[in-house]
């Protein structure tokens, strides 16, 4: 006789969340994701503005041969989803570019990140809209968002909550998206690290990580800036814009801007093993706070490796 795979829940439609469902799907477990949001995407997440979507999350991923990841990057890249981007960004103090740095093949999608999100929904239960409260001891669960969520959905009784950080070690960005009437940067910007300024640590032009050429930039805020507007993000659009302005010599202003604020964006020191599972109580934690580094292809690891590694009964 077989044994009963009882229903997964799934908390958390970003990339992690996402690929612990297909994982757990393609192993026969019956898996349901419930997301707070009114679509996929979580910090792949972006606005719609003029009409085309504006990546506000993740600025891009990059993709290591070999991996499980590179896989599925590679299936976005043949169906059109997924578009290499650059190797080189920009390299800038705030007052002005001062070099180029050459790195590994970064990625965008044609039609934002999110859209990437969105395919690895498909032929999943996913309910959207949904407050998830607590977790129930009795169903088991995956929790696919950032330690500091995550700990406030467990039971103060769990032996996990002291695995996972309270956000102290969990930096914020405020990101801002600028449209202007027409490019005005180098067209070889791509993106630009920028070192030392007290307000902004990235600057990605859009229009060339989407391949439409609009004249769009999404600006980073650095994490001090965005610690001090946590209340009011949109009190750190003069500074950002003044910040971005300086470092690409701007004259002109944008005609459109839109302000979003990630609270737990990136943590400082993500945690070595690629996921948090307790099997005993069924519950496992995933995201890109695990696998020792932070990105996309991290948290997609740290999902797809947890749902891998669940237990179905």
């Amino acid at each position: 006789m077989s044994a009963v795979h009882q229903s997964i829940t799934v908390v958390g439609a970003g990339i992690s969340g996402l690929a612990a469902a297909r994982a757990i799907a393609a192993r026969g477990g019956s898996v349901t994701v419930v997301d707070r949001g009114r679509a996929p995407g979580g910090r792949m997440s972006g606005r719609r503005l003029a009409g085309r979507p504006v990546d506000l999350g993740a600025s891009y991923f990059t993709a290591e041969f070999g991996t499980p990841f590179r896989a599925v990057v590679d299936d976005w890249l043949t169906r059109g989803l997924a578009r290499e981007w650059t190797d080189t960004f920009a390299v800038a103090t705030p007052d002005g570019i001062v070099d180029s740095t050459t790195g590994p093949m970064r990625h965008g999608a044609a039609a934002g990140l999110r859209s990437l999100v969105v395919d690895l929904a498909r032929d999943l239960e996913v309910r959207q809209k949904v407050a998830f409260e607590r977790v129930d001891p009795e169903v088991p669960t995956v929790l696919a968002m950032p330690d500091p969520q995550a700990r406030r959905l467990v039971d103060e009784s769990s032996p996990s909550l002291d695995r996972l950080d309270d956000g102290s070690g969990w930096d914020p960005t405020i990101a801002i998206a600028l449209r202007f009437e027409e490019r005005a940067w180098p067209a070889d910007l791509h993106g630009a690290f920028v070192n030392d300024s007290p307000d902004i640590g990235f600057i990605a032009d859009d229009g060339d990580r989407r391949g439409d050429a609009a004249p769009v930039l999404v600006v980073h805020s650095s994490p001090e800036t965005a610690r001090a507007h946590l209340d009011d993000p949109s009190a750190a659009l003069p500074l950002v814009w003044e910040a971005t302005r300086r470092v690409l010599g701007l004259s002109v202003e944008p005609i459109e801007t839109h302000v979003h604020r990630w609270t737990f964006a990136k943590p400082r020191d993500p945690h070595d093993d690629p996921y948090l599972l307790d099997a005993g109580l069924r519950l496992g934690v995933c995201g890109d706070g695990w696998g020792g580094r932070s990105s996309v292809g991290a948290a997609w690891a740290s999902g797809h490796s947890l749902g891998e590694a669940f237990p179905l009964s």
